[in-house]
């Protein structure tokens, strides 16, 4: 079974819920928004998705982040644990993966593939899977396209080439945003009025960014106990389908990426600026408070940051400058924060206010960041890996069995990290357990090893790790 590991809070009995004045610095300066130049500012990563003759960018520090469709034909491999329908096992073709020698097998309602298998994109088998009946949408097998894919906590979403998105897995808490608490193995059609750029499903809400920089909140939306405003909205209401946040276009702010932690939200602006809402607890909302927040607001120690990219675990967060360098805050009790052994790591560590990593990340410039449930990793301009936290590593190490190449991209999920190296290769480690490593095993590996399950002549362009399905 698979273990997810809930953070200890400490509350006052009395609660104190920060609800700071909307931002009126930043509505008085930004109250017309111009959506002309957004859509190509909208960050997203896309299962693996490999081709057979696309190129790579060589700058680590742009790998893709286009929605558009592209003439050259990909594959899509998916591999792990599927609970509730996360891994469309309908889709996968048995003997995809040729230089595997690994299988799928059960653990009581779940199923575990242990090494990559390609999905069936042919013969109108997407369209049957979706039940693509949409009768405002292109529904023959050749308009249809699977444009990408994003693996969530316990939720898996497909966006097609249209822009339109569905989403299926687990749903106790509407994080779905299908209109009802119900999980799905059926893929089912989220209506937004914008193509959709980016999914992040966490464990207990979801996000949906569109391509115009418009953000959508849906799920759980918080208590007395856990904290509350993690939706945005200005209250703990939770809502079955996805809500307008509404304060960024009073703010005339446009969002370019969001992540979703266990009760609170992190979104990057167009403008390179961090917002933060929901609880307060451990400092995740890096304001030094551990007060909740029921709007976004700013991240004041970084405001003049100009962050490129930010990262979000369960109960942490990380935000990278132009300049290469990283800041952390939130939950420490695994080292996920990268600060040395200097800080206690046990159950109450945390950092409530942003951080810079140092040890072997000093004198770097970082170039991608990831951030896993309790771990985190990032890549440099020189193609190095590091990687901390889960109660291996306190601060940054480097991965050196991975220098004989240049890492340009990295993913994190629950305990494991993939690494994604200039020619197309990709590697992983940590925990494999629940099959996420793709090495035909489910042991553990302390060292990046190349997953070899995917056939040696195609390139891995992009990728996306969820807590345990990549």
């Amino acid at each position: 079974t698979i273990n997810i590991m809930i953070a200890t809070t400490v509350r006052s009995a009395t609660r104190i819920v920060s609800q700071y004045g909307r931002r009126s610095a930043l509505s008085s300066s930004k109250s017309i928004r111009d959506k002309s130049a957004v859509s190509s500012s909208c960050c997203s990563i896309s299962a693996i998705r490999c081709s057979s003759s696309a190129a790579l960018n060589n700058d680590a520090a742009s790998p893709p982040q286009s929605t558009q469709t592209t003439s050259t034909p990909h594959n899509v491999y998916m591999w792990g644990t599927s609970k509730q329908g996360t891994i469309p096992l309908s889709l996968l073709q048995e003997g995809g993966a040729s230089a595997s020698s690994g299988g799928m097998f059960s653990t009581g309602n779940e199923k575990i593939v242990d090494h990559p298998m390609s999905l069936n994109l042919d013969q109108g088998a997407l369209t049957s899977f979706l039940g693509d009946d949409d009768d405002n949408s292109n529904t023959n097998d050749d308009a249809t396209k699977l444009q990408q894919i994003f693996c969530g906590a316990t939720g898996t979403a497909m966006v097609l080439n249209d822009g339109r998105c569905f989403v299926f897995g687990s749903n106790k808490n509407g994080e779905l945003g299908i209109g009802d608490p119900k999980s799905t193995e059926t893929p089912v059609h989220v209506p937004l009025p914008d193509p959709v750029a980016k999914v992040s499903l966490g464990p207990n809400f979801s996000a949906f960014l569109t391509t115009t920089g418009d953000l959508y909140t849906c799920g759980y939306g918080g208590s007395a106990v856990n904290g509350m405003g993690c939706l945005g909205h200005g209250n703990m209401e939770s809502y079955q389908s996805p809500k307008l946040v509404n304060s960024l276009v009073e703010d005339g702010c446009y969002a370019s990426d969001v992540h979703c932690g266990e009760y609170s939200m992190t979104v990057l602006t167009t403008e390179g600026e961090v917002l933060t809402c929901g609880t307060g607890s451990f400092g995740r909302l890096g304001n030094m408070e551990t007060l909740d927040q029921l709007y976004l607001e700013p991240v004041e120690m970084i405001a003049g940051d100009d962050v490129v990219q930010i990262a979000s675990g369960f109960a942490f967060s990380l935000a990278l400058n132009k300049g290469g360098i990283v800041h952390a805050w939130g939950k420490n009790n695994e080292g996920q924060l990268g600060a040395g052994v200097g800080l206690a790591v046990d159950v109450y560590a945390m950092e409530s206010l942003p951080t810079p990593i140092e040890g072997l990340l000093e004198g770097r410039k970082v170039t991608r960041i990831a951030a896993g449930h309790s771990h985190a990793a990032a890549v440099t301009s020189t193609g190095e890996l590091f990687t901390w936290g889960m109660h291996m590593d306190h601060e940054p190490k480097l991965e050196n069995s991975l220098l004989h190449t240049k890492i340009v991209d990295v993913a994190c999920g629950q305990n494991y990290t993939l690494a994604l190296d200039q020619e197309g290769r990709l590697y992983s480690l940590g925990k494999g357990k629940t099959g996420v490593l793709g090495l035909a095993s489910t042991k553990m590996t302390t060292q990046p090893i190349l997953v070899e399950g995917i056939p040696a002549g195609e390139k891995v362009v992009t990728m996306s790790a969820g807590w345990t399905h990549v």
